[in-house]
């Protein structure tokens, strides 16, 4: 009987592959039982598999496995004739360690190291009989143009912060003229799901597509630091060649210190938690996410961020109702030539929002915004605003759109700095905790939300820092200044009044 795709590759690992470092060097590898698993679902899928994608904690293997399957596509039983094939990396030096693993992998048997050829200085490996080129390509180096590889195995992609890469897309389209190409990610998780690597996750888990392969162990959202089921669903090779005293030492140091709690839950936790500074949790954003009701009868405040033209303009109005509850109103714009290049660039369905009526379309390749006016005057309407606040970029020419139009809005002076972002975040951050928002979940706002990153000057005010942001977040800064001017109308409003007597 003859064996699968998934056996030959194991017993060749197993049989010619020797553990590179550590206490066991030069030990024959054993591969462990999720490692099988994950590559039997890739090479035994009757279906065929395209893209397959394991996501397991920080040491337990991964780049090992990595080195492992490059050299099975090599010299082993996946092995085509003249064939290319990659692994990508984010920085030169984990290029290089992937590369360093599979060469002493080489080094260390005799019957390997006869028919690959070494090339230390270019990060390439040859396997002889079959004329195989390999090749250890990194994000900061040079890219895969020129390249065909029939097989790309990318390392740490959860990395990758926003929804695209240009480094992946050239490793991805390198892969097209093959009629079977194979992409295998393997990576502990991003930080948000804006990322990359979390768009992928989560396509594969809602798609269900069979050519696609998704293996991801973690621990669940919400255990204790010190929940040892929870370690070892992330980290399946706990106390085999993950140590149990490693991570045993960094939960204890995560529950004394809180600002490397984050950091222990997505590298060791293998959990979606950002490790730098996120302004609001996607938790405390789905809380507030019941449909949001008119405006009509209450006192509106509104934000205003204009886009250069290009990308996205977002306003987003809201007014407190009787019960206290922020009902939430956004309206977004974007030009309508380059729509489906920018959803490409961003990885995002502007397209589809648009058919759905949560984006509109200005003519032209810039936003126009003798259009974005005429729809203010449209939304505002019967309206009781009593103040939209917004930013000097490029306010000038808006005003002047309201002016041909005879439009006339209480606009207030907001700047996006410390200054006026911090208390306007302060007040929005109070309600959002108190779910005394409805913002309905739309799609757009949605996606500014999750993207949103805040950065602190040294006194620890806050405000949204776009440079460091994972996705567009337009709609969250005219959100925020939503709130900063309703909480400068209230401040004034408490403002005492004083009267001069004369006695």
């Amino acid at each position: 009987m003859s064996r699968s795709r998934a056996s030959r590759i194991i017993r060749f690992i197993e049989a010619f592959c020797r553990v590179p470092d550590g206490v066991h060097v030069g030990k024959p590898i054993k591969l462990h039982a999720f490692q099988k698993r994950f590559i039997k679902a890739v090479y035994d899928n009757k279906r065929g598999t395209h893209k397959a994608f394991l996501s397991i904690a920080r040491k337990n293997g991964k780049t090992a496995l990595i080195a492992a399957l490059v050299l099975a596509h090599l010299v082993g039983p996946e092995a085509q004739q003249n064939s290319q094939i990659v692994s990508g990396a984010q920085s030169r030096d984990q290029a290089a360690i992937v590369f360093n693993l599979a060469a002493k992998m080489v080094s260390l048997n005799p019957a390997l190291a006869e028919i690959v050829r070494v090339v230390e200085s270019r990060k390439q490996l040859f396997g002889l009989p079959m004329n195989v080129e390999y090749r250890a390509l990194a994000a900061d180096g040079r890219t895969a143009h020129g390249l065909s590889p029939v097989l790309a195995i990318l390392d740490e992609v959860g990395q990758v912060r926003g929804p695209r890469s240009d480094f992946i897309d050239a490793i991805t389209t390198a892969q097209g003229a093959h009629e079977a190409p194979l992409l295998i990610a393997i990576s502990t998780q991003a930080a948000n799901d804006a990322d990359l690597f979390s768009i992928w996750l989560d396509d594969a888990q809602r798609s269900g597509d069979p050519h696609i392969v998704s293996h991801v162990y973690a621990a669940p959202a919400d255990c204790a630091l010190d929940d040892r089921k929870a370690w070892k669903a992330a980290n399946p090779a706990l106390d085999v060649f993950r140590s149990l005293n490693d991570v045993q030492r960094q939960a204890a140091e995560a529950k004394r210190m809180p600002s490397v709690e984050n950091t222990f839950r997505n590298l060791t936790l293998n959990q979606r938690v950002s490790t730098v500074s996120p302004f609001m949790s996607l938790n405390v954003w789905k809380a507030c996410g019941d449909p949001s009701a008119y405006l009509d009868g209450l006192e509106v405040y509104g934000g205003l961020d204009l886009s250069a033209r290009t990308d996205l303009t977002a306003f987003v109005l809201i007014g407190k109702d009787a019960s206290g509850t922020w009902q939430v109103q956004p309206h977004f714009w974007t030009p309508a030539v380059g729509l489906m290049d920018r959803a490409r660039r961003d990885r995002q369905p502007y397209d589809i929002w648009r058919d759905q009526g949560f984006l509109r379309t200005t003519p032209g390749a810039t936003v126009d915004y003798e259009q974005v006016a005429r729809d203010i005057a449209e939304i505002t309407d019967g309206l009781n605003v009593k103040a939209i606040a917004f930013d000097r970029w490029r306010i000038e020419v808006l005003k002047k759109e309201f002016d041909a139009i005879g439009l006339s809005l209480p606009l207030v002076p907001h700047g996006q700095g410390f200054k006026d972002m911090s208390p306007a975040l302060d007040a929005l951050e109070a309600e959002a905790l108190n779910a005394r928002i409805h913002h309905g979940m739309h799609p757009v706002l949605t996606m500014c939300a999750a993207g949103a990153v805040v950065t602190r000057d040294p006194a620890g005010n806050r405000k949204l820092d776009k440079s460091k942001a994972t996705a567009r977040i337009d709609g969250m800064v005219a959100l925020t200044m939503a709130f900063g001017a309703a909480n400068q109308a209230a401040e004034e409003e408490r403002e005492p009044e004083y009267q001069m007597m004369f006695l």
